[in-house]
């Protein structure tokens, strides 16, 4: 049997190769005879520019800039041929910060890295968003670039509550020539009930009185940026905005283009031709939940299996969908670590333990041996 194993990170406990690695080990211990086939992923967040790395080659060159909350953090930039690869998560991740401050963690590091790429030389510079630790709807991203308005803006959403003016001339300026794509992991829009403050804004440490707040300081930004008619705000509502606390936004108000970061990857990968080169195709991510169909790792893998007509299972750290959602998805079946062992303990060795579940998974998927 042949199986391309094609996970995302495991939310701050694996990065994809991880993953991958564990995955394999465990399925072999049952079915030592199958052919497994590493293809680690990404949708733009965190391991972006490592699977891209791996699949490309290029230089790695290593930046430092200012993290979410202040403290200096290093980055590293992909240059290969014209193009540069930013990985937004480095400069202001979640794993980044100890203690949760979303209302004044910033965007600033991801200016500062697209700013080096330009002045290393790119031409072009693809920036993956996802897993950020920031909710300031891509403000501290500007000023890096030499944007600047009546209030500071790289204080996080809290230093925008009575923004009326932005002049972005002089970040346009920065970029002018470069070709900038967005790799987006989700498709939300910066502001409202879908938004990104709504959706992922209590996963960053925002209280639900806290997520009203915010929404409306970023809704000032945007009326100073675009204007308060819909036709000006039309940007903040587009596929993408919301992407990363609004960085979307930010680099869409410089001119970039939005494009699916997982679609990225997996052109870059090959994954369409090595899904229809295996029988199983198997993915996984920390939590498997709704928001997986938002742009995530597991269902643009699912996607690509389901065109090759190949099966497509789940290995996760939790699984919070049923069976139904998971068939909308494309999904066979998703398996969770914290059914084999406990939330708890899922978090202590997840090496191991995703490495268990695979090897329980392979006997219902390749059981031509028994333990």
């Amino acid at each position: 049997m042949r199986v391309l194993v094609a996970p995302d990170a495991f939310g701050g406990t694996l990065t994809a190769p991880e993953a991958a690695r564990a995955i394999i080990e465990g399925w072999h211990r049952h079915a030592p005879d199958d052919v497994l086939t590493q293809a680690a992923m990404a949708d733009g967040g965190p391991g972006f520019v490592d699977v891209l790395h791996t699949a490309l080659g290029g230089d790695l060159v290593a930046v430092t800039v200012v993290g979410p909350v202040g403290a200096e953090v290093p980055v590293t930039v992909l240059h290969h041929g014209g193009t540069a690869y930013v990985e937004s998560a480095q400069a202001c991740g979640l794993h980044l910060v100890a203690t949760p401050d979303p209302l004044h963690a910033s965007t600033y590091g991801v200016g500062q890295a697209v700013a080096a790429a330009v002045d290393a030389g790119a031409r072009r510079v693809i920036v993956g968003l996802g897993g950020s630790a920031t909710n300031d709807g891509g403000a501290g991203l500007l000023a890096a670039l030499g944007a600047t308005a009546d209030v500071p803006l790289d204080g996080g959403p809290a230093a925008l509550a009575e923004i009326t003016a932005i002049d972005l001339s002089t970040a346009r300026s920065r970029l002018a020539g470069v070709e900038l794509v967005i790799a987006a992991d989700v498709d939300v829009s910066l502001l409202g009930m879908f938004g990104a403050t709504k959706t992922f804004g209590p996963q960053k440490g925002l209280s639900d009185e806290q997520i009203v707040q915010v929404d409306g300081w970023l809704d000032r930004f945007v009326v100073a940026a675009c204007g308060s008619s819909p036709a000006e705000r039309r940007v903040a509502d587009a596929k993408g905005a919301g992407a990363a606390g609004g960085l979307g936004f930010a680099l869409m108000l410089l001119g970039g283009t939005v494009v699916s970061g997982i679609e990225l990857v997996a052109e870059t990968v090959g994954l369409t031709t090595q899904a229809a080169a295996h029988d199983l195709v198997v993915t996984g991510e920390g939590t498997y939940d709704f928001s997986s169909r938002a742009g995530k790792v597991v269902y643009g893998v699912a996607t690509v299996a389901a065109a090759a007509a190949r099966p497509c299972i789940v290995l996760a750290g939790h699984v919070l969908v049923g069976s139904r959602e998971m068939r909308a998805m494309g999904v066979e079946s998703a398996y969770a670590v914290a059914d084999l062992v406990g939330s708890e303990a899922s978090m202590g060795e997840p090496y191991r333990h995703l490495s268990d579940l695979a090897q329980r998974v392979a006997r219902t998927w390749s059981p031509q041996r028994l333990d």
